[in-house]
């Protein structure tokens, strides 16, 4: 098969050319998973390969990285996302065990999500995913709208039936500064990166054999990760592969109060779907979609500041009445990398295109599954199986069978 390649380079940074034209391992996309996957190979005694990140620009500007709203939950509605994060959970607040002593130890603001339940429906729903969530180890609490109160007094419950939270490694978490130090001990660790973009793939048969970069260079490779965000689509084309992934965008706005709440806000999902957080010690950050919430460019960053004006703080102010009063400090969209078939992960290699692996479709959870995901990827690529917590469920055979594998627990 002939290379294949869409030669779109938008917004690019200079390229680097890599040291060799041959890798045991090529990893296109060095933010969150990509760069886990690197470390998590680099610190494996029985990996002995080498290793090239291919990172279309390392300053993560509009990476969904760096865009995040950092923040980490084990309220999903299946087991397995639940273990991904719990690892996560204990990952990030134990870097220097897994990074050494100079790594910093970081916490987890555990205020918490709140799930609210307006009708009889979702409160159906919250139950049945209690059950999931205390066998695999939550700590998952059902409360009353009187409850809610009593516990959140700023809350306006009279139009609620439940709500659902879980105070347990769930809340914010710095995701960037454990992305970075995934990233920089990889390098110190031999892990090559440039910056460079993958604008085709070389397909013989059932193995990928090289890729081509925008600077020319063409790339041997025995492996391929696809770890390349809202691109993931693009770059699975390139190898002859369609995944059901596409760009979603996703707004966010810090705001102060002018009456700042008397305690910490958990992450609180509205029955219309707007979410809000406390940010700091007096301000508080809401992210929304539009109601269509479409595909969009994969450089579409614009704001359409009628969101806010008409729908996100009509819906904060009433469910929380000294949100009234508000200032926007700042504002940014974002973009996920959708899965349109189940909002899952798509992780592991393609049944048939064996070399060729997938780390795509989070929807808005890469970040925090980011350890997990980075270190059965690793395993696969070391012993060709998952050793610790099997992803096989999220794998590509569910795609091609049109079988979803539906997490319901998506913001």
């Amino acid at each position: 098969m002939a290379a294949a390649g869409l030669g779109e380079t938008d917004g690019m940074k200079a390229t680097e050319a890599p040291k060799q034209a041959a890798y045991d391992v090529l990893i296109i996309g060095g933010a969150a998973t990509g760069s886990s996957t690197a470390w998590f190979l680099s610190q494996n005694k029985d990996f002995t390969g080498s290793v090239l990140v291919v990172e279309r620009d390392q300053s993560y500007e509009f990476a969904a990285t760096a865009l995040s709203h950092s923040s980490i939950r084990q309220q999903f509605s299946t087991e397995l996302n639940v273990r991904i994060s719990q690892f996560g959970a204990e990952f990030s607040q134990n870097l220097p065990k897994y990074m050494g002593g100079e790594a910093p130890k970081l916490k987890i603001r555990n205020f918490g999500y709140m799930y609210l339940a307006a009708d009889e429906g979702f409160a159906a729903v919250l139950r049945a995913q209690q059950k999931i969530q205390l066998a695999a180890g939550a700590e998952t609490q059902l409360m009353t709208p009187a409850e809610i109160k009593a516990a959140y007094p700023f809350y306006a419950v009279d139009d609620l039936i439940l709500g659902s939270i879980n105070c347990k490694d769930e809340g914010y978490f710095d995701g960037y500064t454990m992305f970075d130090w995934l990233r920089r001990q990889a390098r110190a660790n031999g892990i090559e990166y440039v910056t460079n973009e993958v604008v085709a793939i070389t397909r013989r048969a059932n193995r990928v054999e090289s890729v081509t970069l925008a600077s020319g260079e063409v790339i041997a490779c025995g492996q391929v990760v696809n770890a390349s965000g809202t691109r993931g689509a693009r770059t699975a084309a390139m190898a002859g592969i369609e995944i059901p992934i596409e760009p979603r965008k996703r707004y966010s706005w810090i705001f102060s109060a002018e009456t700042p709440l008397d305690r910490d806000l958990p992450l609180t999902i509205d029955p219309t779907g707007v979410h809000v957080r406390q940010d700091g010690r007096t301000t508080y950050l809401a992210g929304a979609h539009s109601d269509a919430d479409p595909a969009v460019a994969f450089d579409d960053f614009t704001m359409d500041h009628a969101i806010w004006q008409d729908h996100v703080w009509p819906i904060l102010a009433t469910r929380i009445p000294q949100f009234e009063a508000i200032r926007v400090e700042r504002e940014w969209a974002g973009q996920y990398d959708y899965n349109t078939l189940d909002q899952n992960a798509i992780v592991g290699p393609h049944p048939e295109v064996t070399n060729f692996l997938f780390l795509n479709g989070f929807s808005g959870h890469g970040l925090q599954q980011s350890p997990a995901m980075g270190r059965g990827t690793a395993e696969w690529l070391t012993y060709g199986a998952y050793r610790t917590l099997d992803l096989s469920p999220l794998g590509f055979e569910r795609v091609a069978a049109n079988r979803p594998f539906v997490e319901g627990a998506i913001i």
